[in-house]
């Protein structure tokens, strides 16, 4: 640790000496706090001034390194591969890297220390007592790490996921409004027709005798999470369930070459990377997705000026409002509103982590309750008891509330299968935690979603599938950063309450419909990327039911 310590301050002291040299060279006589020197004494006290600047800046440096050097020692180290590699290469985005995160969220408790090179320390966190000084402060104390999400910024803009400062703060404000439960009301026809859309297809594909099917759901269920918000935020009908779609097409392409980026250090240039033939794919696909938000936009800007705001208003009362209307008429209480590439931004931002993270989760739900057939049993009972006597099969906005064991096993899935498994910030300033530690400013904290949901001081038996555990009083006393699937916070999902809505509806319909099997002949090897995935596929059997049950 000291070799490390040494290191630390040595390159923090060279950057100091920089950085210093700037300031010398505008006004060394500031330095020295003489009057300014004539002509032929500037250039001794100029080269003075330059060494008691850089002196100076190193010292400062040296002494913010060396308390910094002091703050980590508080933090356990795992076993390491030695000083100079630290821990590089040994935390994997495998099945195995994750029984990692529970081995360290058990031995460690709080939080541990890692090493990914000697010059980087990451802080691992996974109770709620770590997590709290960091997740809780403001975002501009804690803002996003940018290497981990700058390679979708050219995908994404300045959207809510990726803006930071007054942008973000302003942007927050105008678009929680869009997730008001009002709205989301409106949206719950359109979760209820995406469904009927894609359990069709599961029926079609068990053929007239309704045997049992191996399916891939993953993949199923992106598109329909993709088909729903098509048609939530632009009031877009692609059927992209049913048939190829080019925007589709370049939001899955986009998703995946991200991933692939960050697997392969040379393309994290972004000028090596364009040049690469899967940089000049995601320029190209980035254009099919920019150009058709683009015109969306522009559309409705050009029919909202022809009318008016109000005769707009008066045209379109009664009917559902989608995402580019709201943000369209989003003002703030200076009378500020988005420009069209702020609301193109939002809009792609949201489909990005709309898709992803709500099918990832039904997959993994839907891979839980085949695994306990007790439990989809009685999530199933329950949802025919609510549809009972209906001529129609929807899950109305009322019935939200009144499933509430489905509630409990998206919960408990959510909490064994985070959709995202980490999330991470630098902090501008040092944070103190309830047990005397400080997180220094400018250490990487690696906020472990995953690790959390399985400390064994939040979840005896972490491992067991157990929806019970969210039930009213067994929840009673429970921190509420012990379960974080939305993160929490100033930054946490804004768009949560949606995602829970559309989970509720495809996870209810999905049972009353199907049986849910184990594919024992392949199962998942889970994969964490941008989302929690599984290696080759979740797979699983799904058996239609006899209407009625």
């Amino acid at each position: 640790m000291r070799l490390h310590a040494c290191t630390f301050a040595s390159t923090c002291g060279s950057v100091a000496f920089a950085l210093f040299l700037g300031v010398s060279l505008a006004c060394p006589w500031r330095v020295l706090g003489v009057s300014p020197p004539g002509p032929m004494a500037l250039g001794p006290l100029l080269a003075l001034a330059l060494a008691l600047g850089g002196l100076w800046g190193s010292l400062r440096l040296l002494s913010r390194a060396r308390d910094t050097c002091g703050h980590l020692r508080g933090f356990p180290r795992p076993p390491w591969r030695g000083w100079l590699l630290g821990h590089a290469g040994m935390a994997k985005s495998t099945e195995e890297g994750l029984e990692q995160a529970e081995a360290l969220a058990a031995r460690y408790r709080r939080g541990c220390l890692w090493w990914f090179l000697p010059w980087l320390p990451v802080l691992r966190l996974f109770h709620p007592d770590t997590l709290r000084p960091v997740l809780t402060a403001a975002a501009s104390i804690a803002p996003k790490v940018p290497l981990f999400y700058g390679f979708l910024k050219p995908w994404l803009g300045d959207g809510l996921l990726l803006s930071h400062g007054r942008k973000w703060v302003q942007h927050r404000r105008l678009l929680t409004p869009a997730f008001h439960g009002d709205l989301l009301k409106s949206y719950l026809g359109i979760f209820n027709q995406s469904t009927h859309v894609m359990h069709d297809k599961w029926r079609a594909a068990a053929g007239p005798m309704g045997a049992a099917v191996a399916l891939e759901v993953l993949d199923q269920l992106s598109l329909l999470t993709l088909d729903s918000l098509q048609r939530c935020i632009f009031s877009h009908e692609s059927h992209c369930q049913q048939q190829p779609s080019e925007y589709i097409k370049a939001i899955l392409e986009l998703s995946r070459l991200v991933v692939q980026r960050q697997q392969h250090l040379l393309h994290y240039s972004w000028w090596l990377y364009r040049l690469s033939g899967d940089g000049r794919r995601f320029t190209r696909a980035c254009a099919t997705v920019h150009g058709f938000t683009a015109a969306v936009v522009q559309r409705r800007r050009q029919a909202l000026q022809r009318l008016g705001h109000q005769a707009w208003l008066d045209q379109h009362r009664g009917q559902r409002m989608d995402f580019i209307d709201l943000l369209l008429l989003a003002k703030d209480e200076d009378g500020n509103t988005l420009s069209d590439e702020d609301i193109a931004a939002e809009a792609n931002t949201f489909m990005f982590a709309g898709h992803d993270t709500t099918a990832s989760a039904l997959a993994w739900l839907l891979y839980n309750l085949a695994s306990h057939q007790e439990h989809q049993d009685r999530c199933r009972q329950e949802v025919q008891e609510l549809l009972k006597g209906r001529d129609v099969e929807d899950i109305e906005w009322e019935d939200l509330s009144r499933l509430p064991f489905t509630t409990m096993c998206i919960k408990e899935s959510l909490r064994r299968h985070p959709p995202v498994t980490a999330v991470s910030r630098c902090c501008t300033q040092d944070l103190a935690t309830r047990d005397g530690r400080v997180i220094p400013k400018g250490v990487v904290c690696l906020m472990s979603i995953y690790g959390t949901h399985h400390n064994p001081d939040m979840w005896p038996d972490p491992q067991v599938y157990n929806p019970l555990r969210f039930s009213p009083e067994n929840s009673q006393g429970r921190p509420p950063l012990a379960f974080i699937p939305f993160s929490a916070g100033p930054r946490n999902c804004i768009g949560q309450s949606f995602a829970m809505a559309e989970m509720k509806v495809v996870a209810a319909l999905t049972v009353a419909r199907f049986r849910i099997r184990l594919d024992t002949a392949r199962p998942p090897r889970r994969k964490p990327e941008l989302i929690l995935r599984a290696e080759d596929g979740i797979w699983l059997l799904l058996e239609p039911l006899p209407k009625g049950g």
